[in-house]
């Protein structure tokens, strides 16, 4: 048994995220748990810092569990943006879009930044991580073939660093890979080892 999985033995570990990719990276760390997700939307006061919106969406996601919540559930919901030129990319709304999104990504760094909320409804804690996310000039023909092939309509930015684009695109990332996946998974386990209630 790892240090972590000793640590969490206590308690019914639940992902409040329906991403594959964060599912995947939780798994990694070699814990069990369970995934359910509730219907929140990602509104955000617009005075916010822009950096602190993910942890802003992230914490909102984990108080719609707290009702549910027994004394042994501890939760993890998370929020992922990507930041260019001071302004937030959201998810495309469509083919079109990702294609705009993926053309003004080109040639250009950007920051990716994850925010995460964990612990239980006695306590939980907010923290975020960003990486800065590299792009190599793509050409049209990337563009189209990526966003027709792979259909990155549920990813911030329009695309999956794990996926096709991110081997041919990206020239460099400064922080942690997994964050740009979606999940600091370094960080929170750090985090959740530190945990008391």
């Amino acid at each position: 048994m790892n240090r972590l999985q000793e640590k969490l033995k206590q308690y019914h570990v639940i992902l409040g995220s329906q991403s594959p990719r964060r599912k995947q990276l939780l798994q990694g760390l070699d814990i069990e748990f369970t995934v359910q997700v509730k219907d929140t939307d990602e509104l955000y006061p617009s005075a916010i810092q822009l950096h602190m919106v993910p942890e802003f969406i992230a914490l909102n996601k984990f108080k719609a569990f707290i009702p549910q919540l027994t004394e042994r559930d501890l939760v993890i919901t998370a929020d992922t943006i990507v930041l260019h030129n001071q302004t937030i990319v959201h998810k495309p709304i469509d083919t079109d879009d990702a294609v705009r999104i993926l053309q003004t990504l080109s040639g250009s760094s950007h920051t990716v930044i994850t925010g995460v909320c964990y612990g239980t409804k006695q306590k939980y804690l907010t923290f975020s991580a960003q990486s800065q996310v590299h792009f190599a000039h793509l050409t049209q023909a990337d563009i189209d073939y990526y966003v027709t092939t792979y259909m990155p309509m549920d990813k911030a930015g329009a695309y999956g660093v794990q996926e096709w684009i991110g081997y041919i695109g990206i020239q460099g990332i400064e922080g942690s890979y997994f964050n740009v996946m979606g999940l600091p998974v370094q960080m929170l386990y750090q985090k959740l080892l530190e945990y008391e209630e």
